[in-house]
């Protein structure tokens, strides 16, 4: 059927000549292959990519409309993903995440094992302020935030239990060095990433998944709760960096490295001054080549998808770190509150 100049959609009948109904089972992942293969092979000028479910789960249409109401900037789901995300990169342990979600006013409920009550097999989260009808938290378990969220795949993900001393924030001297040792560190992991991409696969997963934690860390010193550029660069490029179907790769020696830098930067405290500013500005720079390196990768591997949100990130950070987008942002005002993201359905949510 074609109803527009650009475009024709194909419609397919169910129902059989003797009045049996077919239903196809998987028919959405089915049909995305499908005009993925026509598209390649007719040569079609708009390459439409497969679904590789690495992206989050979109907020629920009723989600959308009650952020809408309440006016909130956004809607519960985003803002606890952006917010989890930012304690998974700082902490170390399961015990350092709970206490990093607590004390970000986040409510954590725990679930237990039911033949050990000592062993803690998951967790959900929940705004204060969001709840329901009648006055209970809105709940959201960490696979509903994200396919990688899930306590085992953070487990994982975190390796061995790496304690860095809480100290207080640290004078600017040490700050812009620990900046500058970040930058280094990311400029060899780039250098990884490319050496590592066909014979070692999995080690260059593991350091773009601790590159995403090294931006949401400097995104929260530099921009706290404020929906910044670098917050925007940082879930970009976690969808770049996040492996298919929600895998999560062992960690290296080098993901260690940058993962104990991530970690750093969340306990030197926020940025301010020149001198600081110069040294997130170097840092952001070589995040923005790291990102067009993580682009190069995905569209080796043809994940299209993560190859295009890699490129968005590595956009966003060389905007900050030319100057247009400023470094340290004010405030959250009623003005300044961006709209909440709509979201696309039980289908989109499926992650194309």
């Amino acid at each position: 059927m074609r109803h527009s100049d650009d475009h024709v959609h194909i419609v397919a009948t169910l129902v059989r000549e003797d009045g049996r109904t077919n239903w196809l089972r998987n028919d959405y992942p089915r049909s995305v292959k499908a005009t993925y293969d026509i598209a390649r092979r007719y040569n079609l000028r708009r390459r439409v990519p497969p679904a590789d479910r690495t992206a989050h789960r979109r907020p629920h249409p009723a989600e959308v409309s009650k952020t809408r109401r309440t006016g909130r900037g956004q809607t519960p789901r985003d803002e606890l993903r952006r917010r989890v995300r930012t304690a998974v990169a700082a902490a170390g342990s399961q015990e350092e995440f709970f206490d990093r979600l607590r004390e970000a006013g986040i409510l954590v409920r725990l679930r237990h094992s039911s033949t050990d009550l000592r062993q803690i097999t998951g967790y959900a989260v929940a705004l204060p302020e969001a709840r329901t009808a009648d006055g209970k938290p809105v709940y959201f378990s960490g696979g509903r935030l994200a396919p990688d969220m899930t306590l085992p795949k953070l487990r994982l993900r975190w390796g061995t239990p790496t304690p860095l001393p809480t100290a207080p924030p640290v004078s600017r001297t040490e700050r812009i060095a620990r900046m500058r040792q970040a930058a280094k560190v990311i400029a060899s992991a780039a250098d990884d990433i490319r050496r590592d991409a066909h014979a070692a696969p999995g080690r260059a997963q593991a350091a773009a998944v601790a590159a995403a934690d090294l931006i949401t860390s400097l995104a929260a010193t530099v921009e706290g709760d404020h929906c910044g550029p670098l917050h925007r660069a940082a879930e970009a490029f976690d969808r770049a960096a996040r492996d298919l179907y929600g895998r999560v790769r062992k960690p290296t020696g080098r993901s260690q490295q940058m993962r104990a830098m991530s970690r750093l930067v969340a306990l030197m405290g926020r940025i301010s001054g020149d001198d600081d500013a110069l040294a997130v500005l170097a840092l952001v720079m070589d995040l923005a080549r790291f990102a067009d390196t993580l682009e190069q990768l995905r569209s080796a591997q043809q994940r299209l998808h993560q190859a295009e949100a890699a490129r968005a990130a590595g956009d966003v950070l060389r905007l900050v770190a030319g100057g247009r987008q400023p470094v340290v942002t004010p405030t959250l005002t009623a003005t300044s509150t961006p709209a909440p993201t709509v979201g696309g359905g039980r289908r989109a949510a499926r992650g194309r």
